[in-house]
């Protein structure tokens, strides 16, 4: 089947062999799937990825000698099911899944990371059987390809445990920043303030329910937080330098919710956490019911994903894609549709 692979540090699209379901795995054609800012950072920062992803315990690293098909924001068809295997949902329903494929009882790899397990930029993908969701009330496979990043954004509220009075900032408005404040959004955690250099990026943090927005170049976002309730801020970004940035801006008794992944190595100085006493948190993905809740919130329009699909292209568009991603006055979300 043809992909868009990643192979020698490069994108070239390719045949890679037609994948074929186990017990408890179900085939799928790709419909649709989003490009991931972690695709991003995977591919500019493979090596130190798989270093550190060995460093991990019950992590299963890539190997970068053997090809991989990124793509971990999906939403599919059914083809097949594997032997013995449970056909909850009928042959042609479109549906989406958490990209974790279960391995053994201690063990299991995320597709799109793996090399055994292609991604949503190949025409045909495996899946484990029991995470299928089906995508009802006729939503699109585009948008409901939205669900995956949707909930990263879920998440990150979710573990920041926000008391009635906290006030959040988010550090960055890309499409994990925006994802935060839909979240917060349906928390009614007001005022939502949202901090990005790019003026279309501010643009689409109001659209999705930030109340203040601010141009860091011209202001602090920080002068915006009201005097005597908590601040809670999400760094959204996940660059270097940035959780200095934070630690020194920060009020008093802040808390700092990391959801940007920084693949590179990055220095704070505790100082400034420790006089202001500073809570820092770390998240990373989305449990199974925050998942399906993201998708029912896409199925009764809660969330306006027109606004954040800013492209389309097939398998041959892929490595153009990641380039023009750079660019935030041009795009939020490229969808790739391997079927084009």
């Amino acid at each position: 089947m043809k992909a868009a692979i990643f192979r020698g540090g490069d994108i070239v699209v390719g045949d890679v062999p037609e994948p074929k379901p186990a017990t408890g795995q179900v085939l799928v054609k790709t419909l649709a799937c989003g490009i991931c800012g972690s695709d991003l950072h995977a591919a500019q920062h493979a090596h130190r990825m798989v270093d550190m992803s060995k460093r991990v315990s019950g992590r299963i690293a890539m190997d970068l000698s053997r090809d991989v098909v990124f793509g971990h924001e999906f939403c599919c068809e059914v083809l097949d099911y594997g032997p013995d295997t449970e056909r909850r949902l009928p042959l042609g329903a479109r549906a989406v899944a958490m990209p974790v494929m279960p391995l053994s009882a201690e063990t299991r790899t995320t597709i799109g990371y793996s090399n055994d397990y292609p991604g949503g930029y190949a025409e045909r993908m495996v899946l484990a059987a029991p995470l299928l969701l089906e995508v009802s009330n006729g939503l699109s496979a585009e948008h409901a390809a939205l669900t995956e990043p949707l909930a990263v954004g879920i998440h990150a509220v979710e573990k920041a445990t926000l008391a009635s009075d906290d006030v959040p900032l988010v550090v960055g408005c890309g499409p994990v920043g925006l994802a935060t404040i839909v979240g917060l959004r349906l928390k009614n955690a007001r005022p939502i303030i949202a901090a990005d250099f790019s003026p279309k990026r501010r643009e689409l943090a109001a659209k999705m329910g930030a109340d203040i927005v601010i141009d860091p170049a011209k202001e602090t976002p920080y002068g915006k937080l009201p005097v005597g309730r908590r601040a809670v801020i999400f760094e959204c970004v996940g660059v270097p330098g940035l959780l200095q940035q934070i630690f020194e801006a920060a009020p008093r008794d802040a808390r700092i919710v990391v959801a940007g992944v920084c693949m590179e190595p990055d220095r704070i100085e505790p100082f400034f956490g420790i006089v202001k006493e500073l809570a820092l948190q770390f998240v990373l993905g989305y449990t199974p019911a925050e998942f399906a809740w993201c998708l029912s919130l896409l199925a009764e329009g809660l969330v306006d994903a027109e606004a954040l699909i800013t492209g389309k292209v097939g398998l041959e568009g892929v490595k153009g894609a990641f380039k023009e991603l750079a660019n935030p006055e041009r795009h939020t979300k490229i969808l790739v549709e391997p079927w084009r």
